[in-house]
């Protein structure tokens, strides 16, 4: 009854400005219409009733966390998610010894580490100290934190090491410090967005995710920098940098994500990707990187930017990390109405030479400069015994999609453009955030819904590629694949591929079957085991502070 009346215009005081002939006409002309003189007339009356109405509406407040009541589902008609017999079968290495230099733990992947905690042979007070010691060290000139959590941070420690000395090991994360993107709300502690109008900003409850990783016994040390709402590597705090080119930014928006992993801060951090916030910074700064699938991780706590995009994932040293600490973050917290309980058989029953490899032969083909690192990994796949298949995409140019993300994050940010603080933001470019919350004001609701349509044929073109393939594998920025993979949900993995003390940057990335992130971790922990890219470390000692 409120939308019919709404629509009337009983409820709609008339507007001061009325409308004219000529508004219609340029209205009509952005969306591509034309009206004859008489039915521009014949609007007037019904247009500055809607304009009443919209009046109405924007008197009320719209909270970032408030959802809307349309949910996305990337799950094409008929598609059966994995069952949640499959389940995590982890178990820490039994033969894995402490280092003789205490500074070489910062460098240990998670799941030694694990097996040390496990063993009683490092606690997790001396990992968190360690981890906030070098966050202090190496983190001013990076400009990767917003917030030491220190206080926080050695109260979880304790508390970890009490339990394991009474018996009781939660799991792989138990002990382990980790660093958070500051768009993750965590209770009594600012959350920023990477802005500076948010500084004081300090939520009453953690976000599902770090409540998650609280119960497994994680330690979180520290609020890690992003671009300013999501967007770049440029925050209120400066450029965060690359820590193997210091000269250069660490990418975005998970920038200090990336950048504390690569620099041995932290052993894993967690991000967000909406359209390659895991991908670019993971590929810049050299570290493993996975976007999960739409629906796996709850996004309760999280900013939103754009509701039907937005995805929660870890940044890691190795794939095999990045499991460990999916296992925690995903399943539904009975908040998020897109989480789907689907099942996660990692590791996988059988063996990686069972599953149907796809490659975008086009994308390997292409002349650029790291053409010849991806040519190598292609032969390092097929060494494994891998038959590789070429495949192409669906033929989708994106930018009607991007109305989709254009229209989401200006409705989510209508009020901070309304009241004008997006003119606060640091970035003020015709492709910032800024531009683009005033710019999308102006996508109509009926190509909101086309550019959804064209997405549901899409959804189904990516689904008929996955039924010949498990994994695809691909280049991070070839072709389409990282915009076409965002939109349709589909999980990504990405590792460095290439010798970074040359000053070179390339990865490779790994795509897979909706909830099929155990296929994909599983090929590229094969992958890693036989390069060992990964375990490469940039020269920090131009970046410390003195001690």
């Amino acid at each position: 009854m409120f939308a019919l009346l709404l629509f009337s215009g009983s409820l709609s005081p008339r507007c001061r400005a009325q409308i004219t002939e000529v508004d219609v006409t340029s209205a009509a002309r952005i969306q591509g219409l034309e009206f004859t003189e008489p039915e521009r007339r014949q609007m007037l009356e019904a247009l500055q009733e809607r304009l009443g109405a919209l009046e109405l509406l924007r008197k009320h407040s719209f909270p970032n966390a408030l959802e809307s009541s349309l949910v996305f589902d990337p799950r094409p008609t008929g598609f059966q998610v994995p069952p949640t017999s499959e389940r995590f079968r982890w178990h820490p290495p039994r033969a894995v010894r402490r280092p003789a230099d205490s500074e070489e733990l910062a460098w240990l992947p998670v799941a030694q580490l694990a097996g040390l905690i496990r063993s009683q042979q490092v606690t997790s007070e001396e990992l968190t100290r360690l981890s906030l010691d070098r966050l202090k060290r190496f983190g001013p000139a990076l400009h990767c934190v917003v917030t030491l959590t220190e206080e926080r941070a050695l109260a979880s420690a304790r508390r970890a090491d009490a339990e394991m000395r009474q018996g009781h090991w939660r799991g792989p994360l138990h002990g382990i410090p980790y660093g958070a993107k500051d768009l993750l709300a965590t209770r009594g502690i600012r959350t920023t967005w990477g802005v500076s109008v948010f500084t004081n900003q300090i939520p009453e409850a953690d976000a599902t995710v770090i409540r998650k990783l609280d119960e497994a016994g994680a330690v979180l040390v520290a609020k890690l920098s992003l671009g300013e709402l999501a967007m770049g590597d440029v925050w209120f705090g400066g450029l965060t940098r690359n820590p193997w080119q210091p000269e250069q930014g660490s990418s975005g928006s998970s920038a200090g994500s990336a950048a504390s992993v690569a620099a041995g801060l932290v052993p894993f951090a967690i991000g967000s990707e909406t359209l390659g916030s895991i991908i670019s910074p993971s590929t810049r700064c050299g570290v493993t990187g996975l976007r999960p699938t739409f629906g796996r991780v709850s996004r309760v706590g999280a900013m939103t930017l754009c509701a039907s995009m937005d995805k929660i994932g870890p940044l890691a040293r190795t794939a095999e990390d990045c499991a460990l600490v999916l296992e925690v973050l995903r399943g539904p917290d009975g908040i998020d109405r897109t989480v789907i309980d689907a099942g996660f058989g990692y590791p996988l029953k059988r063996p990686i030479r069972s599953l149907r490899i796809g490659y975008l032969k086009e994308s390997f083909d292409r002349e650029e400069p790291n053409r010849t690192n991806h040519q190598a990994s292609l032969e390092t796949l097929r060494s494994l015994g891998l038959a590789l298949k070429p495949v192409t995409l669906p033929d989708y140019r994106p930018d009607f999609l991007y109305l989709i993300l254009s229209a989401e994050s200006a409705a989510e940010f209508d009020e901070f453009t309304r009241h004008h603080q997006e003119r606060t933001l640091v970035q003020q470019g015709s492709g910032d955030w800024a531009n683009s919350f005033r710019n999308g004001r102006f996508i109509s609701a009926v190509d909101y819904i086309q550019a959804n349509r064209i997405r549901t044929q899409l959804i189904a073109d990516m689904d008929r590629l996955f039924r010949d393939i498990d994994v695809l594998i691909a280049p991070p920025f070839g072709g389409s694949l990282l915009a076409l993979s965002n939109f349709s949900g589909h999980p990504m993995v990405v590792v460095p591929n290439v010798d970074r003390r040359t000053g070179a940057e390339s990865s490779l990335t790994f795509t897979g079957r909706l909830f099929g992130e155990a296929e994909i971790l599983a090929v590229a922990e094969a992958f890693q085991a036989s390069t060992g890219w990964h375990r490469l470390r940039p020269n920090l000692s131009s970046l410390a502070l003195p001690q």
